[in-house]
């Protein structure tokens, strides 16, 4: 990035207090393990294994710190470990959990991304929540120093790709297909949080979701993109125990949803626990061209005015927790990232954290990893070399510059009680 380029994203004056908290910088690594069906039956895409993560974990926790990251999103594979009720096998975790504390890194753990273990089956599962919340509470006691869930990553997404748009795990294609993930995901998400609070009542749960807009493409769609546009709601709704419209409701019930199921929903309240987060790619935003057909329509909105909308909605914390494009353009895109939030923040919303996703390049992302293909996809900070990508060196950069920027814009400056904070 030139000279004149950085004027334009002026460093922070030093007037905050050297004991109040920071802005938090992270990345992830990539760890998906849906399964799908090929020509030779069902497969697991496991991107830590396919990514290389299993055997080259220590050099990647290395990269983090190399970048400057103090915070990682990380995933140990769910599927891997709960064999059964009451079974697990730590193996991994108990190498790699440890590690990451002695090296100052603050993880944030997705505690299900995208699949389930086998004996599971798919998200259509009705016993998957009573089971998750189990495998979550044993996860805060085994590791007692880690304060950050995610406890299911992308519910909104997990819930499309699996039982709408018939691409992973249960593969159907049907409002309630979506329904029935749905409703089975974000009361695993409720529970695991509840479970995890039994744990450690200080968790702080970051609920990273998909941020997302339809918009319509002729007039006669209008009314379908808004009922798209409620849609993306429905997972951090149900969470937080927030009302839905009576639209919504009538598709939930429509579609799958008891009057039971959604009522279980308003009976918690775990907001002050919660920070919403922000997951926000230039596919993000779709244009409706027939019904029930949307297409990526690139960026057009952009960050700034879909994150307002969410805001606007929970008036909630906010953390910025995923994005990333292919090169070339890449660097590009982090600065105009990062000038979104710098506005963003300058506005008055209060969000505390950036993160690019991930670590490393990532495999058959360009086709949702629904085929076996094998194909790189260069959206990493490193490519699957471990070497340096420009928009490694560009977000290495950032965050010297931007180290001494607030936790938040305005007011108090921590997470109830200090987001750096390792022990119990």
């Amino acid at each position: 990035m030139n000279e004149d380029a950085h004027h334009r994203f002026y460093a922070p004056r030093r007037s905050s207090s050297p004991t109040s908290e920071r802005f938090l910088f992270a990345t992830g690594i990539e760890c998906s393990y849906p399964t799908i069906e090929t020509s030779n039956g069902r497969i697991r895409r496991d991107q830590m294994l396919e990514c290389g993560h299993y055997d080259r974990w220590r050099e990647d926790l290395n990269l983090v710190r190399e970048i400057g990251c103090h915070y990682l999103r990380y995933g140990p594979p769910y599927y891997l470990m709960h064999q059964g009720p009451g079974r697990y096998d730590w193996s991994f975790a108990d190498e790699v959990m440890p590690v990451i504390r002695e090296m100052g890194i603050v993880p944030i753990v997705d505690l299900c991304h995208f699949g389930v273990p086998d004996w599971l089956e798919n998200f259509q599962n009705p016993d998957f929540p009573r089971f998750f919340a189990e495998y979550a509470k044993a996860f805060a006691e085994r590791y007692p120093w880690v304060r950050f869930y995610t406890p299911v990553n992308e519910m909104y997404i997990t819930a499309e790709f699996s039982g709408y748009f018939g691409w992973w795990n249960e593969r159907l294609a049907s409002h309630e297909g979506f329904v029935g993930a749905l409703k089975h995901v974000a009361s695993a998400n409720l529970k695991a949080m509840l479970a995890i609070l039994d744990a450690r009542p200080d968790a702080i749960f970051i609920l990273c979701e998909s941020s997302e807009h339809t918009h319509a493409n002729d007039p006669k769609f209008a009314e379908e993109a808004e009922m798209f546009n409620e849609r993306r709601f429905l997972t951090l709704d149900l969470s937080f125990g927030r009302r839905i419209n009576t639209g919504m409701y009538e598709y939930l019930l429509d579609n799958g949803m008891t009057k039971e199921e959604y009522a279980a929903f308003l009976r918690h309240n775990l907001r002050e626990h919660c920070v919403v987060g922000h997951d926000y790619y230039a596919t993000n935003e779709r244009l409706l061209v027939d019904h029930d057909v949307r297409e990526a329509s690139g960026e057009v909105y952009g960050y700034y005015v879909i994150a307002r909308a969410y805001h606007e909605r929970y008036k909630m914390p906010v953390m910025h927790t995923e994005t990333n494009l292919s090169e070339p353009g890449s660097a590009e895109w982090l600065w105009k990232t990062w000038a979104n939030i710098q506005q963003l923040r300058w506005d008055g919303v209060p969000i505390c954290g950036m993160t690019w996703y991930s670590l490393t390049d990532q495999i058959d992302w360009d086709v949702a990893l629904r085929e076996k293909n094998d194909r790189i996809n260069p959206l990493g900070l490193y490519d699957l070399d471990r070497k340096s990508r420009p928009v490694g060196k560009a977000y290495k950069e950032l965050i010297q510059l931007w180290s001494d920027a607030s936790l938040f814009p305005n007011g108090p400056l921590s997470l109830s009680g200090g987001v750096n904070t390792h022990d119990s």
